[in-house]
This record gives C-alpha cells, sequence and structure tokens, in this order.
C-alpha cells in the first residue's frame, strides 16, 4: 500500500487535504446534531404553503415526489452501505449467476469501455474513472437514522472509483429558489441511487466487489475531477464542461481492473476569477468574492488546500427561511447552458484562453441568463 505522500505525488495532479473529513461536519449533518442549527432545521423543515406558484401544496407535491425513490430507498443521505448504496449482495434471481465464482476476464482498458457504456446506458450523464485517494474517503459516518458516528472504510482492494454525473434539467433549475427547481435536484439524487446501485449490480456479476455511493461515504467532487469530469469551482460545487455545474454527483468503488481517466482542467479556474456571478446572486452571501484561501469558515469545509470556500451555515440560513432549496448559483453560472453551437464555440474559446472572459460574462448577463424564469413558465408549458 503506498503512502498518502506517495499516492499524492505520482498519481494527482491536484491538491489533496491531509487529513480525512469526518461526515458528522457536513452541513446537512450537522443540522441533526448541533443545537445551534436547530431552529434552521426546524424551519426548512416547517410547511408553509404559499399561494406565488413555486410555493404551493402542488410544487412542494412534486419536489416530494422527486425525492421518492432516494428517500425510500436510495438512502444515501442518511446513511452508507444501506437500501439501493448495499455494499454488498445482489437480487435473488440474478444470484446463481454470481455465486459461480467466476471471474470475467478483459484487459483493464476494454473493461473502462465497457464500464463507461453500461453507465451510460442505465442513466449517467457522464463517466469517468479514477483511483481512490485514502483521504477522499470519510474517516467517520454519520449516521442519521441512528445519530450515531463510527469509522467507515471501503473494502481493501476497491482502489477504484466509477465517478458519474446526472444531469438536470436545465428549464427547472432557472427557475430556482422554486420547488421546481427543488424537484430538479431531488430526482438527481434518486437517480443517483438507480444509476449507482446498477452499475454494481452489473460489476458483481463479473465476479468484482462494487461498493455504490451517493453523498455517502466519501467525498464525490475530488473524484469526479480526477476521473476526468470535471473542476472545482467558486461556488464549491463540480463545474463539467458540457453541464457546468448542473449534476449531481454518485460513484461506485471497485477492485475491477481498470483502466484510469486523467484530471482535465478547462479553463474554469480563471474563468471564476473574473466571473463572480454565483456569489453575486447568493441569497446569503455564502460564496466568496474574493481570491482563493487555504482556510474555511466553518467546520463544514476540509480545510487545507487553497480553493474557494463556501459556507454552508450561511447557506443553508436561506434554506431555512425560504422553506425550500435553492441552486440560484447554478442558475446563474454561465456554464450552466443547454449545449448548442454558440454555447458549445464559447467553452471552447476559454479553454483555449481567458482573453475573453470578461467580454463573455458581460454578454451572458446582457442576454439575461443570470435572471430567473417564473415557475408558471414551467408548469404552463404543457
Amino acid at each position: 500500500m503506498k503512502s498518502i505522500e506517495e499516492h499524492q505525488e505520482s498519481e494527482f495532479p491536484f491538491p489533496v487535504p491531509n487529513y480525512r473529513f469526518n461526515q458528522k461536519n457536513e452541513m446537512f449533518k450537522r443540522n441533526i446534531w448541533d443545537e445551534k442549527n436547530q431552529d434552521l432545521l426546524k424551519s426548512f423543515s416547517e410547511v408553509k404553503y404559499q399561494s406565488k406558484v413555486g410555493y404551493r401544496k402542488i410544487d412542494y407535491a412534486f419536489r416530494n415526489a422527486s425525492w421518492a425513490l432516494e428517500w425510500r430507498y436510495g438512502m444515501g443521505n442518511a446513511r452508507s452501505n444501506f437500501g439501493l448504496y448495499e455494499w454488498e449482495g445482489v437480487p435473488e434471481r440474478i444470484r446463481p449467476y454470481v455465486e459461480t465464482g467466476d471471474l470475467v476476464k478483459e484487459s483493464p482498458e476494454g473493461m473502462s469501455l465497457t464500464i463507461k457504456k453500461v453507465a451510460r446506458f442505465y442513466g449517467a450523464s457522464l463517466v469517468g474513472i479514477c483511483r481512490v485517494h485514502p483521504n477522499w474517503v470519510y474517516s467517520h459516518e454519520f449516521n442519521v437514522l441512528t445519530r450515531e458516528t463510527y469509522p467507515i472504510e471501503i473494502p481493501e482492494g476497491c482502489n477504484h472509483a466509477i465517478a458519474m454525473a446526472i444531469e438536470m434539467d436545465y428549464e427547472a433549475i432557472r427557475s430556482s429558489p422554486t420547488g421546481v427547481s427543488a424537484g430538479a435536484t431531488g430526482l438527481g439524487y434518486s437517480k443517483m441511487a438507480f444509476v449507482a446501485n446498477m452499475v454494481a449490480t452489473f460489476i458483481r456479476g463479473l465476479g468484482y466487489r462494487a461498493v455504490p455511493a451517493g453523498n455517502d461515504t466519501a467525498l464525490s467532487i475530488p473524484l469526479a475531477m480526477a476521473a476526468g469530469i470535471g473542476e472545482g469551482s467558486r461556488m464549491g460545487l463540480l463545474m463539467t464542461e458540457r453541464f457546468g455545474p448542473r449534476v449531481r454527483l454518485c460513484k461506485v468503488f471497485t477492485d475491477l481492473p481498470l483502466q484510469v481517466d486523467s484530471y482535465r482542467p478547462f479553463g474554469v479556474t480563471e474563468f471564476c476569477k473574473t466571473c463572480k456571478k454565483c456569489a453575486i446572486h447568493c441569497p446569503s452571501q455564502a460564496i466568496p468574492h474574493g481570491g482563493m484561501t487555504t482556510e474555511g469558515p466553518t467546520i463544514s469545509n476540509q480545510s487545507g488546500i487553497l480553493k474557494w470556500y463556501v459556507d454552508g451555515e450561511k447557506c443553508y440560513s436561506f434554506w431555512a427561511r425560504n422553506r425550500m432549496d435553492c441552486a440560484n448559483c447554478i442558475r446563474v453560472c454561465p456554464y450552466n447552458k443547454a449545449p448548442g453551437i454558440v454555447h458549445d464555440a464559447v467553452r471552447i474559446l476559454i479553454r483555449k484562453t481567458k482573453l475573453f472572459n470578461p467580454f463573455f460574462n458581460w454578454m451572458d448577463s446582457l442576454l439575461g441568463y443570470d435572471r430567473p424564469i417564473s415557475a408558471k413558465r414551467f408548469w404552463n408549458d404543457v
């Protein structure tokens, strides 16, 4: 087993924190046990329907239904190794095919192509493969169901991760922060559980171990970066070249021999330095306007590397006041565009040079892409 230093120097092209993050301190987990957040959690959970489109009972029903698969069967936001994210086991009907003891033999290159094909077929929008750095796995899990904290380790030998991004609906996100945009988020989480479970089950059918995970078990963003499907951003979310930050992430850890992808930056850092739209339009001013730092503002940040840190406490305070999810940072991001000739051309130019970044940012505002659309547009477009 390589040391952390050997891992970082030889295999990872961007800095890795020198410690593992305790999931207990993640913002949504803190809302469960941290007494100072109890009023925020109570406020966010309190139902107060409004007559305004986006906050009516029909909008809440839409949001809640989109989460149904995750809340009832996925359970990735509740604990690890549970529900559709269970680490072992396959449905009874296909068990005879798995328990033969045979391993499918194929080159790592060929198997990686197969895995990507399968993941996209099951519903992944983007797929990449990387090696797993130990410090991307949580040091401890916080079990929402029992409110217990305990150490967590993925099975030994599962050193590869298949990182997958699930696109969220473009038009729905543009209505943030309403129940319509929240429905796009919930559907992303439900799809995460669906896709990760199927990819893991496929790998087990080949005779190998597979650990599906959503937001549980390990940090998704650095895994996705190492797998070549995105970069870090000012808003703290993964930025993909095709969908911007408009994705949800899941992963599968495995001991299946695979060829790994490479980190592939495409100009996000330089663009974020100029843009700042997410920070300007953040209702709670949780996103920094200034430069990168090495220390986050709260214990919900994994400090230690140079980047932009989002203040999760401020972010969630707006969720509580709004009594609804917020995706304003995603909505206003210039990378958040449906693929098309013009938008694709702009992405290519940003990748090649930072010279035109201020102009592209100005044009984005001039054309009104950073303005929300009414949730009525979603409901009336039938």
